[in-house]
C-alpha cells in the first residue's frame, strides 16, 4: 500500500504563478464574500483591486477588514476601473441576473465573471445569462465550490485513476442546520436551489448526468417563513447502472430546541473494486475543520488509506473556484465550472424540484433539450 501513498491524491486545484496579473473587482460584501472569498484569495495571492456593495458603508467595513484599497460607490464605477479584469459577484440569486446584464452591457468589457450558485432561480434565465456572456466574449464561471472541497476532489481523482472500479452507488448524508439568509425568504424554492444544488452538482462531477430522478420533500419544522422544500430526499439513476442518493436533512432533530445534536455530513462512493468514504467539515464553521477521506481498493490489498490535509472547505475551497476562472481567462479555455456546464446542474435541480412537487419520476431530458 506504500505505493498509493507515494502518489498523492489531487485534492486541491493547482495555482500556477502569475494569476495576480488579473485584478479582481468584488460586488457584494456579505458573509460569504467577507469570510470565505476574500480570505481564500489572500491566502492564494490573488489581487483584489476593489469592492462595492448595495450598502457602501458595508463595503467600506469589509475593505478595511480585508485590506482592500478601493471602495466603489456603484457597479459602474467598479467596471470603469481599468485594473479590474475579473468580477466576483456575491449577491443573492434573484439579484444576480441584473448584475450580470449590467456587466455585459458596459462599454469596457471585463474578461471573466465568477457568479454565485444558483446562477439563476430558473433554467430559462440561466440560459439567457450564459448566452449573453458568450456573445460578449466574457468567460463565465459559477461558484460550485463543493467540487473544490478537498475530500470531494480527492474522490474524483480516485475515480479518474480507476482505483474504485466502476461506480455502483454514491450517497451523501447531510444532517446539518443551515443559516438561511434573509434573501432566501420569498424564493419559490429553498433547499433545492440553495442547498441540494451542492450535492446534485457533486454527483454530476463524480458520475456525469443521470437519466432520471425520484424525489420527495417536506417543509423544515424549524424554518418559520413559508417554504415547500425544506428536507429533501432524492435518488438519481445513471445510464451505466450507477445510482446516487442524498438525504438533505436541515432539521436533524430538535438540536436547537433542547435535545442533543447530531450535526454532520458524510459521503460514500462504492465501486466494483473499491470504496471511498468521507466527511465534510463545514457544519463546524466557524471552527476550521478539514474534510476527510478514507479509501480502500481490492487492487492494492485489504487496508484503509487515510490521507489528511490542513485545508478545509471554508475557506480554502474558494481558492479553487476563482483559480479555475483566472486560469481559464489567461489560457483561453473554458473552466470546469463554466456557465455552460452549470446549465446541466440547474437542469438537474429543476428535475428534482419537479419530481418532488409532482410526485413522479422525472427524466432529465425534459430539461436538457435547449441546453
Amino acid at each position: 500500500m506504500a505505493g498509493l501513498l507515494e502518489s498523492p491524491l489531487d485534492y486541491q486545484f493547482p495555482i500556477p504563478p502569475g494569476l495576480d496579473q488579473l485584478g479582481i473587482g468584488v460586488i457584494g460584501a456579505g458573509f460569504i464574500v467577507r469570510d470565505c472569498h476574500l480570505v481564500a484569495y489572500e491566502q492564494a495571492g490573488f489581487r483584489v483591486v476593489g469592492i462595492t456593495s448595495r450598502t457602501v458603508s458595508r463595503a467600506e467595513e469589509v475593505a478595511s477588514l480585508r485590506g482592500i484599497s478601493k471602495v466603489y460607490k456603484c457597479i459602474g464605477e467598479l467596471l470603469s476601473d481599468g485594473e479590474v479584469s475579473v468580477v466576483d459577484i456575491g449577491v443573492p440569486p434573484q439579484d444576480q441576473g441584473a448584475v450580470i446584464r449590467e456587466i455585459c452591457g458596459n462599454r469596457r468589457k471585463v474578461r471573466g465573471i465568477l457568479a454565485q450558485k444558483p446562477l439563476a432561480m430558473s433554467l430559462q434565465e440561466a440560459r439567457e445569462l450564459v448566452a449573453l456572456c458568450e456573445d460578449q466574449g466574457i468567460v463565465l464561471a459559477v461558484n460550485q465550490n463543493m467540487r473544490h472541497d478537498q475530500s470531494v476532489r480527492a474522490c474524483r481523482d480516485l475515480l479518474d485513476r480507476g482505483w474504485l472500479g466502476t461506480p455502483v452507488l454514491a450517497t451523501v448524508d447531510m444532517r446539518a442546520i443551515p443559516h438561511w439568509m434573509p434573501w432566501s425568504r420569498g424564493l419559490h424554492s429553498l433547499s433545492t436551489f440553495i442547498m441540494s444544488i451542492h450535492h446534485l452538482d457533486c454527483f454530476r462531477y463524480w458520475l456525469g448526468n443521470p437519466e432520471r430522478v425520484m424525489a420527495s420533500t417536506r417543509p423544515d419544522p424549524r424554518t418559520k417563513f413559508s417554504h415547500s422544500d425544506g428536507i429533501n430526499l432524492y435518488i438519481l439513476e445513471f445510464p451505466d447502472g450507477a445510482r446516487a442518493s442524498a438525504w438533505d436533512d436541515v432539521w436533524t432533530g430538535p438540536a436547537r430546541e433542547g435535545s442533543e445534536g447530531d450535526i454532520r455530513i458524510g459521503w460514500r462512493m462504492e465501486g466494483t473494486e473499491g470504496l471511498a468514504k468521507g466527511t465534510i467539515g463545514w457544519p463546524n464553521y466557524p471552527s476550521h475543520v478539514p474534510s476527510t477521506i478514507d479509501f480502500t481498493t481490492s487492487r492494492h490489498g485489504a487496508t484503509w488509506v487515510q490521507p489528511r490535509w490542513r485545508e478545509a472547505w471554508f475557506p480554502e475551497a474558494f481558492r479553487g473556484t476563482m483559480a479555475e476562472l483566472l486560469v481559464a481567462v489567461l489560457r483561453g479555455r473554458e473552466p470546469g465550472i463554466s456557465g455552460r456546464d452549470n446549465l446541466q446542474t440547474l437542469a438537474l435541480v429543476e428535475a428534482v424540484y419537479r419530481s418532488a412537487r409532482e410526485h413522479r419520476v422525472v427524466e432529465l431530458q425534459e430539461f436538457m433539450a435547449d441546453i
